[in-house]
């Protein structure tokens, strides 16, 4: 009788790799633990037979009974007659003893339950014959146990083949199977002790370690970068790597084969993004080039997702911050992991938008964007603004925005303001929405056969046909409806930007994700349909009214109403006097302090409302800024000084009237009134620019030279104008220039050239000349045991 296989197959190497090592190993002492129970099981069933054919030798077996024959009686009277018929053995033949013998010794004999009553035959015949009597016969069993034999080769003679055997020597299979359960358990008891190493020791055997599995990763990196199609099955080697299990490597060989796998996926994608196959293109005959290119491609993308799958869970391990039972990772590394992991997916969301699985990406950073942990959330906005400013057809970015616009739904506007200022990225600027409609609408057209005939000679129209043919065929190359899809993916991207913007103006009016919206609108204005201009306008009115914002959010308010005027809204008429005038009230809220950051925003706000609105602005109005940013000038950084005197340039130019503001005779009637808020009523022609003579001997060698040239009238040429470093760069441009936030002066102070002495003074070079002399003199005399008399000395020297 055999042991019962072990039906349970095998392990798939998936399951192995999200097994832990705790687990393969009960695994296999559970299998071991099945396999000598199921052998134990197998002895004692041998055990109890064999002590039931010893049982059954030594028991005098006891005559069947006939189960029709239910009266006693009759039973004691058939029991009579048996016996009378019995014949005894030494009136039998020697044929009868050898068939009775050999029928005694067959096993369904032995096997069979000698105390039953059961019929041996459930129809018996009418006439029974003769070796079913001698059934019925008690007879005596062999009591000595067979002998095992063994089968030797045989030998051949004259007469025929002699088989030949031998007697196998009987060993008690009880004492030996006991024997080896001890043995067993000794080995198990018994062990080596294990030596406990030294610190030092520790450290270099996990840098061997170390070492032999960077070199396992560069091996196999190597031969997937040299033939990624033959070597493609390595990669599934390489991403097994991510579940090493040696608690003393394990973290840094997981970061390593992430790294490692990143840079893999970047270099060996196609550019092209992968689809299943069909039916019909599965059953279809390929050359083995195809096949074999298809079964990298397949290889690919599904050690791509895999992958993927990955990174994401050591991100949700790292979210939710529970231990695993096989403890090979602690807690603390689960961040180190999972910032690896979402700076791996940041490079794939930028490198590889056009493949598989881009989407998915994208659902996993966008809610990283809002993480509590600065690094990563900062990680994930980056690599977003990245996408945007390459992204030129616009699906990559569209997909993106998508998802933010509902996260930010889904939280009920409570995100951070990072995610919004990303919008700020979007190439949409570069798109014009009039002139691409127009372009698409009119196709190339090319001349009719009639057209050709009238104008054209014969071999002129030859040529004119060939260069016909090769102008589709260019255009079919450039796929020339590129230009129509851009457009549309652009048109859909702002309206859900837009959508978000109205959103939070309408909604959440108090957020602090406010001034993005501001900027955002600011930067898109030109872009708004002119259907929503008015109400726009009335709704930035109304939040600069409120007093609700800070000074930085009012600026983006009016920053956001001139951009929409300066754009599609010329067509409209509106004086947008409300915004000039909160402006000009607002502009001594800038200081040297904490507002200095809001120049720049003022800066770019003056450009938009005097200089691009030349026609729309009054002389009176251009004359009262220039006074005010003169005055401005006097208590702000150097580079916010430089900035506006930048524009006050500018506007000397744009106005060349305003140039009265340099003669000290007023013009008109009325004084100067500085602190009037309306800059149209505050008399401004009636006053001088008399900052500019305090801003020439400001410490800033640039402020210096701005000064003098506005002093000079702003000239073009001659000795009083601007390098071409300086005019021909912007007010915006020269803020940022000579920005401080470096805590270095710019330009560098000019270290002075210090003449070096040949002489070191001395210490007593500082004293006075008598006093040295006094000293020198004390200090000659012999020393006396005479009590000093200091009043002496000093009315001596009082003398001299």
């Amino acid at each position: 009788m055999k042991a019962r296989r072990n039906k349970k197959q095998i392990p798939s190497f998936r399951k192995l790799l999200k097994t832990s090592k705790v687990k393969l190993e009960n695994k296999l002492k559970n299998k071991q633990f099945k396999q000598q129970s199921t052998l134990k099981k197998y002895r004692k069933e041998q055990r109890k037979l064999r002590q039931a054919v010893k049982d059954a030798v030594s028991k005098k077996p006891i005559p069947l009974e006939d189960p029709r024959e239910k009266q006693p009686g009759k039973r004691i009277e058939r029991e009579e007659e048996e016996e009378e018929e019995a014949l005894p053995l030494d009136m039998m033949d020697e044929d009868d003893l050898q068939l009775m013998r050999d029928l005694g010794q067959r096993a369904s004999f032995l096997t069979r339950d000698l105390s039953s009553s059961e019929p041996v035959h459930i129809k018996k015949r009418k006439h029974e014959r003769i070796i079913e009597k001698y059934e019925k016969i008690p007879r005596t069993l062999q009591t000595a146990p067979e002998k095992e034999l063994i089968h030797l080769l045989p030998i051949k003679d004259k007469s025929g083949i002699i088989p030949q055997t031998r007697e196998k020597p009987v060993t008690d299979n009880n004492q030996d199977e006991e024997d080896e359960e001890e043995m067993e358990l000794e080995e198990e008891i018994i062990e080596d002790p294990i030596r406990e190493l030294t610190l030092e020791e520790h450290l270099i055997e996990r840098r061997k370690k170390l070492q032999e599995k960077k070199m396992h990763i560069a091996a196999l990196a190597s031969a997937i970068l040299s033939d990624p199609e033959s070597n493609i099955k390595k990669l599934k080697e390489l991403r097994s790597m991510l579940m090493e299990q040696d608690p003393d490597v394990a973290v840094t060989v997981r970061k390593l084969v992430i790294v490692s796998l990143m840079e893999l996926f970047k270099d060996i994608t196609p550019s092209y993004k992968i689809r299943p196959l069909t039916e019909t293109e599965k059953s279809t005959k390929i050359r083995k080039e195809t096949q074999k290119l298809r079964e990298f491609e397949e290889g690919l993308v599904s050690q791509y997702k895999f992958y993927l799958e990955n990174l994401e869970q050591m991100i949700k391990d790292w979210k939710q911050r529970k231990l695993k039972k096989s403890n090979v990772v602690s807690l603390k590394a689960y961040k180190g992991l999972a910032e690896v992991a979402v700076k791996s997916l940041c490079e794939l969301l930028v490198a590889l938008s056009h493949f598989n699985f881009h989407n998915n990406i994208i659902v996993l950073i966008v809610p990283l964007m809002n993480d509590v942990s600065k690094s990563i959330s900062e990680m994930c906005c980056e690599a977003v603004k990245k996408l945007f400013k390459q992204d030129k057809l616009g699906q990559a970015s569209l997909g993106v925005i998508k998802v933010i616009s509902g996260f930010v739904k889904g939280r009920n506007y409570e995100v951070r303001p990072e995610m919004l200022k990303t919008f700020l990225c979007l190439r949409i600027k570069e798109v014009e929405v009039k002139k691409d409609t127009e372009d698409i609408n009119k196709p190339k057209k090319f001349m009719t056969f009639k057209e050709k005939r009238k104008t054209l000679s014969r071999m002129q129209r030859k040529w004119k046909k060939a260069e016909e043919k090769l102008e589709r065929e260019l255009l079919e190359a450039e796929a020339s409806e590129s230009t129509e899809k851009k457009l549309k993916l652009h048109t859909e991207t702002l309206n859900i930007v837009f959508v978000t913007y109205f959103r939070i103006l309408k909604k959440a009016q108090r957020s602090p994700l406010l001034p993005a919206v501001l900027e955002g609108l600011a930067k898109f204005a030109h872009l708004i349909n002119v259907e929503f201009f008015d109400d726009l306008l009335v709704v930035l009115h109304t939040l600069i009214e409120s007093g609700d914002l800070s000074y930085q959010e009012s600026l983006h308010c009016v920053q956001t109403a001139f951009h929409i005027l300066s754009g599609q809204g010329d067509v409209l008429n509106i004086d947008p006097m409300k915004f000039y005038t909160h402006l000009y009230k607002t502009l001594f809220k800038l200081h040297a302090g904490a507002t200095n950051e809001g120049v720049e925003i003022v800066l770019q706000c003056l450009d938009v409302m005097l200089t691009k609105r030349r026609k729309q602005v009054s002389q009176q109005r251009a004359l009262a800024f220039i006074k005010r940013l003169c005055t401005l000038a006097l208590h702000v950084l150097p580079n916010s000084s430089i900035g506006i005197l930048a524009t006050n340039r500018i506007l000397m130019h744009t106005f060349p009237k305003t140039d009265l503001l340099l003669d000290n005779e007023s013009q008109g009637s009325g004084v100067f009134l500085p602190e009037l808020d309306e800059p149209e009523y505050c008399n401004a022609q009636n006053t001088a620019l008399w900052e500019l003579h305090a801003l020439r001997r400001h410490y800033h060698p640039i402020v210096q030279r701005f000064a003098a040239h506005l002093i000079a009238g702003a000239p073009s040429e001659g000795s009083e104008a601007l390098k071409p470093e300086l005019s021909r760069r912007s007010a915006t441009e020269l803020f940022e220039t000579y920005s401080m936030a470096a805590m270095t002066f710019n330009p560098p102070v000019q270290s002075s050239s210090s003449k070096r002495k040949d002489e070191v003074l001395q210490g007593d070079a500082f004293l006075n000349e008598d006093l040295n002399q006094l000293i020198k003199r004390h200090c000659s005399e012999v020393a006396t045991h005479l009590p000093l008399d200091f009043s002496r000395y000093s009315t001596t020297s009082l003398r001299r």
